[in-house]
């Protein structure tokens, strides 16, 4: 795609989502104002409505296993990538909390990326199981979703901070050590 026709994605995809977060019912013309470019040109893009938020849904997800990249998932001391993940995890969510929110079709790209993103989280906790920061017997999928649920809480939550490190210390806190007093 040429550079011009990319930008006009992006400013289209970033447009629908500060659009439909507010107003789910937000109109393709709506959007296209939005991202300053003609209707015709959203249209010449995607071809339906359905297509550009599937997109949108496949652009989000694209981000959020970029973030868990950044984050050195596989190289990393598990401690810091863990870390870091959490943190750029939360700016993905902050930014495109409606793309992330929608469900993502059946074996389709968003499906494939959030399996994918699932799968190198386990990988991660069980390189912090083999350091002894996650317990022997904890049911590795189990400290997934409740990482997910944290990580939902962190964003969603009434706690005062919207500092990405400050909640991912929060979030990672919370799952590694609980409530329970540190050594």
């Amino acid at each position: 795609m040429r550079a011009d026709a990319e930008r006009s994605v992006r400013a289209i995809l970033e447009a629908a989502e500060a659009l439909l977060a507010e107003d789910p019912n937000a109109s393709m013309e709506q959007i296209a104002a939005a991202a300053g470019v003609a209707r015709t040109t959203i249209h010449r893009r995607f071809a339906s409505r359905q297509a550009l938020v599937e997109e949108l849904a496949a652009s989000a997800a694209r981000r959020l296993a970029q973030a868990v990249e950044d984050g050195r998932p596989d190289t990393a001391p598990p401690l810091v990538a863990l870390h870091r993940i959490t943190a750029n995890v939360l700016q993905v969510k902050s930014a495109w909390g409606f793309a992330l929110g929608l469900p993502a079709a059946p074996g389709g790209p968003a499906d494939v990326l959030h399996r994918d993103i699932a799968d190198r989280c386990l990988a991660l906790f069980t390189r912090a199981r083999r350091d002894g920061l996650i317990d022997a017997a904890a049911d590795l999928d189990w400290v997934r979703r409740v990482y997910y649920a944290l990580i939902g809480e962190a964003l969603h939550g009434d706690t005062g901070d919207t500092d990405p490190d400050t909640l991912a210390v929060r979030v990672v806190d919370s799952l590694l050590y609980g409530a329970a007093p540190r050594p």
